[in-house]
């Protein structure tokens, strides 16, 4: 098991007294995170809610934002861009685009938890430019190709 990193938080002002993302169960991979306004979205549209937080992801990692799986099967709501990065050199406030699949409205309260993030580390590579690559059974057959 990795030993968990230090990840600075600030408390925007918006945030007043809302808990600090948290992981619900000593297993949970993800840390719940919670609106800091009340919103409405409409079925088949998009929202963004702000957390009232903002990171500083040390070099090397970043946060994944993900649907918590309940909204997605419980009211449709789900992320459209998942999982969301949120790169260590950004410091804006940590914000969750959220989109409406059901077909009844969708309210959000504040303090209602939204998302989930997930720190994760980033392997970086290098794109080194070929005439051909090599073969493989599979080769250039994709969107299906290997069955049902």
């Amino acid at each position: 098991m990795f030993e968990p990193i230090d990840i600075a938080v600030k408390r925007l002002d918006h945030a007043g007294e809302l808990p600090l993302p948290s992981y619900e169960t000593s297993g949970s991979a993800g840390m719940d995170v919670r609106a800091a306004e009340a919103l409405t979205i409409a079925p088949g549209k998009r929202a963004l809610a702000g957390t009232g937080y903002a990171f500083a992801i040390p070099a090397g990692y970043e946060i994944q934002v993900r649907p918590r799986s309940g909204l997605a099967l419980k009211k449709g709501i789900s992320i459209p861009n998942t999982p969301g990065t949120i790169d260590s050199d950004y410091r804006g406030e940590l914000k969750v685009i959220l989109i409406n699949h059901g077909e009844e409205d969708f309210i959000v309260e504040r303090g209602d938890r939204i998302a989930q993030i997930v720190v994760a580390p980033v392997q970086r590579g290098n794109l080194v430019e070929v005439d051909d690559l090599d073969d493989t059974e599979r080769g250039s057959g994709g969107f299906g190709s290997t069955g049902v």
